[in-house]
């Protein structure tokens, strides 16, 4: 069900409603556009492995509104966590974070002050100017900061990092998860599986959303099961090749 668009992303999240998403990899206003008319309650755009620009992931948060777009950053420096808000996006997701340190240091760079060190600057995400008293005065309640564990090292240390106050949720990456345990790609290992297990518990404990990357339905469900509510389901060029592959064998079969 959706939740009212008076709602921001950020609250949507923290009050426990499964929210899901899909991965954006190709730089295309209009694939955001198309997949946000398609009904998903969130979209997630990634910088890391994608070959966009801030430009590029501007162009699709416009094109998708009013589905919240939150931007995967290449990395957890400040100035690309500083880049991707100014675009509008509702919230951003950061890489291989691995401690609490860190963890402190991206809600800080995420925050305008008091509570942080983000600069003002005149961008989109304040109406270009127009919203600008009105956007610093709301930004730091309303941006959804949300960080990735992908490492043992992470796991390691997820009791420290979910108690960092500004964390709001938590995204495991279950196929870097398994390469740093030497088992990249079988992310339904058993060794892989009790990681991600330490992680839910540990949320838990904190009462912190947690969410994961699934290729498709068949592997999001059993973790919507136990509870986790961020949830990304394939990608769009999974679904452009799979829907391509099932009208090509529906014709051939004809």
């Amino acid at each position: 069900m959706k939740m009212p668009l008076t709602e921001s992303f950020r609250e949507q999240l923290r009050s426990g409603k499964t929210l899901i998403g899909t991965f954006i990899t190709l730089p295309s206003p209009e694939v955001g556009e198309l997949l946000a008319g398609a009904g998903f309650d969130w979209l997630f755009l990634d910088m890391e492995h994608a070959p966009f620009s801030v430009r590029d992931i501007q162009h699709i948060v416009r094109a998708a509104s009013p589905c919240p777009c939150v931007v995967r950053t290449p990395s957890a420096d400040d100035v690309w966590i500083k880049k991707a808000l100014d675009t509008g996006t509702a919230g951003i997701i950061i890489p291989h974070v691995n401690s609490a340190e860190t963890a402190v240091q991206i809600v800080r760079s995420a925050k305008y002050p008091p509570l942080g060190t983000r600069s003002a600057g005149i961008s989109r995400a304040q109406g270009y100017g127009s919203r600008f008293q009105e956007y610093l005065a709301t930004a730091n309640d309303q941006i959804a900061v949300i960080l990735q564990i992908e490492e043992v090292g992470g796991v390691s240390q997820i009791d420290s990092i979910v108690r960092v106050p500004g964390v709001d949720a938590v995204f495991v990456g279950p196929y870097d998860l398994s390469g740093s345990l030497g088992k990249p790609g079988r992310v339904d290992d058993k060794d892989v599986m009790e990681e991600i297990e330490k992680l839910r518990k540990a949320c838990r404990s904190a009462s912190i959303p947690i969410g994961v990357f699934g290729v498709n339905a068949d592997a999001v469900m059993p973790y919507i099961d136990r509870g986790f509510t961020l949830i990304a389901a394939g990608s769009d060029t999974l679904l452009l090749i799979e829907s391509a592959g099932r009208l090509l064998d529906n014709i051939q079969r004809s």
